[in-house]
């Protein structure tokens, strides 16, 4: 039986950079878009000869925006992938896109070579909220592509919701959420905003809800979302039954994935590598290196970091054999969150509650000390 294999194409090219934004990405001209998708598809066939012990059941175009590119251009990278890897028939193959960038001619095209999920970023349905975010698109545009998209029979579709940003209530991310709620996704990611340093919003310094505030907005998208029938699968991911991101899920439990593209990671035979964070160097063939190890950082420590994540958790059983080491010290450190109900046991599971998702960083923090 063959390994499955998880791809992922970064595409780095997005209309204008909104100011929270710290991904490798820029705009571009359609001739270096253009060199660039042929540096893709060249690389796709190099990485298919390493990967014949493989089948691939999902794929996941990231950015950027890879749908601001156009259909034509998709497509080629899609049929590439099809020619050159061993991809099962219902492989989940998911599209993140923009409002303000999706179209009839291009969800024609996605949907022609089997494209079966979407990923929109709309982050809000206020429109002053959009504008200070720097997102190009309005909630009308909003709502307009996710009814065309499932007018095209896109069913499976996620939807980016962003809180706890600048002069932002809870009323306004509850409109938000339930404005997206109407429209019937499928799956929800909803992050509260990180000013990373180096952003035009950092420059701007702006005031965001406190920590109290911002848990409250945490906990009424709980609560809300599980009112409407969502799966909290992850800190910050939720789902309708049968539609988790399989592709997202394989980073979360440390399954295989190839990268291909600039500032695109890997972890495939066992090794961490990236591409360079320059489009020139992609397109000039510069070949992916090995990532350095964090100092004192071990695969365990990863898994449990992230197992922790999400519902799953981690199944003592499962954890000694995997890694031939007692789960003793780790489940005297998970005890004492039972009783502030941070976290719970259930048949040798050990998973954190939704109070124990707001204060993840501090519990891992302590879990990880307690390895042996």
């Amino acid at each position: 039986m063959k390994n499955k294999l998880g791809l992922y194409i970064h595409i780095p090219f997005c209309a204008s950079k909104c100011s929270y934004c710290d991904f490798y990405s820029f705009a571009a001209n359609d001739s270096q878009i253009d060199e660039y998708i042929k540096a893709l598809i060249k690389e796709i066939k190099n990485w298919s000869e390493k990967c014949t012990q493989y089948v691939v059941d999902t794929v996941y175009f990231g950015g950027g925006t890879p749908s601001l590119i156009g259909g034509d251009r998709l497509v080629s990278v899609i049929k590439a992938i099809y020619s050159e890897f061993n991809v099962i028939k219902d492989a989940e193959i998911t599209v993140e896109c923009n409002p303000d960038s999706i179209n009839e001619d291009l969800l024609l095209k996605l949907k022609k070579v089997n494209v079966n999920r979407l990923s929109i970023g709309i982050q809000s349905m206020q429109d002053d909220m959009l504008k200070a975010l720097s997102r190009r698109h309005t909630a009308i545009q909003a709502k307009n592509a996710v009814n065309l998209a499932k007018k095209h029979g896109f069913n499976n579709i996620s939807l980016d919701l962003m809180y706890a940003l600048p002069n932002q209530s809870i009323d306004m991310v509850l409109d938000s959420l339930n404005q997206m709620l109407e429209l019937e996704p499928t799956h929800l990611s909803c992050y509260a905003l990180k000013v990373e340093e180096g952003t035009p919003l950092a420059k701007q310094n702006p005031i965001l809800p406190d920590e109290d505030i911002s848990a409250d907005m945490y906990n009424a998208i709980c609560e809300t979302l599980k009112n409407h029938g969502f799966e909290h699968y992850e800190i910050s991911n939720w789902a309708k039954n049968g539609y988790y991101s399989k592709h997202n899920s394989r980073y979360w439990d440390l399954s295989e994935y190839l990268g291909i593209g600039s500032s695109a990671h890997s972890l495939f035979n066992s090794q961490r590598f990236e591409y360079s964070a320059n489009i020139n160097d992609f397109i000039l063939g510069v070949k992916p290196i090995e990532e350095e190890k964090v100092d004192g950082f071990s695969q365990i420590e990863e898994f449990i970091m992230l197992a922790l994540r999400t519902s799953k958790g981690i199944n003592s059983l499962d954890y000694e054999q995997r890694f031939n080491k007692s789960f003793k010290p780790i489940e005297k450190a998970l005890k004492k969150y039972i009783a502030h109900g941070l976290a719970q046991n259930i048949d040798n599971t050990w998973i954190l509650t939704e109070t124990g998702f707001l204060v993840s960083n501090a519990i891992l923090s302590d879990v990880l000390t307690s390895i042996e």
